[in-house]
């Protein structure tokens, strides 16, 4: 797949789910904005592997508005354009309703801020930029949790990949005239070190008996879809969310 001249901008691409789509991307040509929050150092390696492509790091804190507003000016700033903007950082925190009020209450509004009020204000300026252009795709990451529901640990995280796909949608249907496309991706349980807290509490044995495959699906195993959508052959599917659940919730 030749991703050569375009350009894309993965959110919490230093590790997990983003890490592999941007390994991937850059390994067909892409020149990538790698963001990360925390995770530098893996960040700067991964644009050392592919040095051809002048991919670059940008820093950001996705809970903060102008973070993320200046996230998104220095990416274009730096690259001129942005063909590609995939949001795809996130966090999946637990807060049960047995514990106390505040508790609960700071961990929804954390989980809101990162998961949905960052991939709001970058989907709004991305249109601005995309209109510019007169092109432009966004790919969500979502979650399976949107269709078949989470744990009660988790119902922050379940509104936000909810609120994330519906906008999405909304995209799709609303600007598609002006050549902007616009996709989910709806991971189930990833190989990701975001998942390991829920395997740790509960186990791998629970969560393989959920799939219907023999292994948990791994980044790489997304990346290369992520890449197809990239590259502008998949573009009347959009407002599409294609499933990479292992077969764990099939609709």
């Amino acid at each position: 797949m030749d991703l050569t001249n375009k350009n894309i901008l993965i959110t919490g691409a230093s590790k997990g789910i983003g890490e592999g789509i941007a390994d991937y991307a850059m390994k067909m040509g892409a020149k990538v904005a790698v963001h990360y929050n925390s995770g530098k150092t893996s960040a700067e390696a991964l644009v050392l592997k592919y040095p051809e492509t002048n991919s670059k790091i940008f820093h950001a804190d996705l809970s903060k508005m102008q973070d993320v507003v200046n996230l998104m000016e220095d990416v274009i700033a730096e690259f001129g354009n942005i063909d590609t903007i995939i949001l795809n950082a996130g966090v999946f925190l637990q807060h049960s309703t047995r514990d106390s009020f505040e508790n609960w209450l700071n961990i929804w509004k954390s989980t809101i801020d990162i998961n949905l009020n960052s991939v709001g204000i970058m989907t709004k300026l991305g249109i601005d930029h995309f209109r510019k252009n007169k092109e432009g795709r966004f790919i969500y990451i979502g979650s399976r949790a949107v269709f078949r529901g989470e744990t009660e640990e988790y119902l922050a995280y379940a509104a936000s990949k909810g609120g994330l796909t519906s906008l999405a949608r909304s995209v799709a249907r609303s600007f598609g005239k002006e050549n902007i496309k616009s996709f989910v991706i709806a991971p189930g349980f990833t190989r990701t070190q975001m998942a390991e807290s829920f395997i740790e509490t509960y186990g791998e044995e629970r969560v393989l008996n959920e799939i219907a495959l023999n292994e948990l699906t791994k980044p790489s195993d997304i990346a290369p879809l992520v890449a197809l959508m990239c590259s502008g052959d998949l573009d009347h599917a959009t407002g599409a969310t294609i499933d990479v659940n292992a077969g764990s919730h099939i609709r």
